[in-house]
């Protein structure tokens, strides 16, 4: 099979290449970047057979329109963006076939801001300090690092053995439009007023459109600080929920600065962010605290759930027929059924 091109006929509202990002840099003021919906990201490339972290395209709420130059196989997890191949509906979380010449299309979607697009092989543009992803504040990675735009070309690495699997429909995530987080309070809870915290965890904070890959602005309730509304400059996890003197939280994103000087009341439990990347404009959130050794037991079942053997256990099963046609032409895939357990 020839490797196929990726040809941009539009950019849609902010489409970039991803993957999961480039940790081990934070110290030289580097933002790891990548996938702001990590669970999303690696379900479509398990879907098309490729690596965990193969890189692919993050679309944010208006998609791009697209041409492959050569069959291949594609997923889209993530946000339902009403994605359309040749005019015809295609199904999320699920391998794919488009031949050479279809045109992928979005049609638009109610509920989830971010889908990821993966191709079987990876988007292959050339890594940056080992990561394909765009860091768009340092204007590096990806292609270009900058969005895309009409007429740009992205070339497809060679696709893996593994071909395409089924992803369990039990791992396929509900995004709400009210989101409970969970959070880790602290490192800087001390700063806050008692009333601050309580407000903080009692409240619904809404999404505002100031809202980006850097980060989530919300509004609501003022959370009181202490005294001054400002710390020496500390590193700046994924979930970080900082509140400014203005006292309204701001939870930073994948494309984070590295270091921040307002103080953090909590920190967002690692399994829970990438849901926070799924929340729209108008869309709210509100925070419930756990305590740390809860938080380590999501993030180990979290990633034992990536155990490719365990994965792949799960949809160990007897063989279904699946096919679909895209403009009068049918094509047919061999998908293992998940098991029950």
């Amino acid at each position: 099979m020839k490797a196929p091109l990726i040809r941009v006929m539009e950019g849609g509202l902010l489409t970039t290449v991803q993957d999961l990002g480039r940790p081990g840099y934070q110290a030289l003021g580097v933002s790891p970047a990548g996938a702001v919906d990590e669970y999303a990201l690696r379900m479509a490339n398990w879907a098309v057979g490729n690596p965990a972290g193969a890189a692919a395209l993050e679309i944010t709420l208006i998609g791009p329109r697209l041409s492959f130059t050569a069959e291949t196989l594609i997923a889209i997890a993530g946000a339902d963006l009403g994605p359309v191949v040749d005019g015809e509906p295609i199904p999320m979380w699920t391998a794919v076939p488009v031949r050479a010449g279809s045109v992928l299309a979005f049609t638009g979607g109610d509920c989830g801001c971010r889908a990821y697009l993966a191709v079987a092989g990876g988007i292959d543009v050339p890594p940056a300090l080992g990561s394909r992803s765009t860091d768009l504040l340092g204007r590096f990675g990806g292609l270009e690092g900058r969005v895309l735009r009409a007429g740009d070309e992205l070339p497809v690495g060679e696709p893996g053995s593994a071909g395409p699997r089924p992803v369990p429909p039990e791992l396929v995530p509900v995004y709400p439009e009210h989101l409970l987080a969970r959070v880790v309070l602290g490192p800087q809870e001390d700063h806050f007023t008692s009333e601050g915290v309580r407000v903080f965890l009692g409240s619904s904070y809404q999404v505002t459109p100031r809202s980006d890959r850097v980060g989530l602005r919300l509004e609501g309730p003022v959370i009181r600080h202490r005294g001054r509304a400002d710390v020496v400059s500390d590193g700046m996890p994924a979930g970080a929920v900082q509140v400014p003197q203005d006292g309204r939280p701001l939870v930073v994103l994948a494309n984070r600065q590295t270091v921040g000087g307002y103080p953090k009341i909590a920190t967002v439990v690692s399994t829970d962010v990438w849901r926070l990347g799924q929340l729209r404009p108008g869309n709210r959130v509100s925070f419930h605290a756990v305590a740390p050794e809860e938080a380590h037991r999501l993030a180990i079942r979290f990633w034992q759930l990536w155990d490719e053997e365990q994965l792949a256990q799960r949809v160990r099963g007897h063989t279904t027929r699946w096919s679909l046609t895209i403009s009068g032409v049918r094509y047919s895939l061999s998908l293992e059924e998940s098991q029950e357990e």
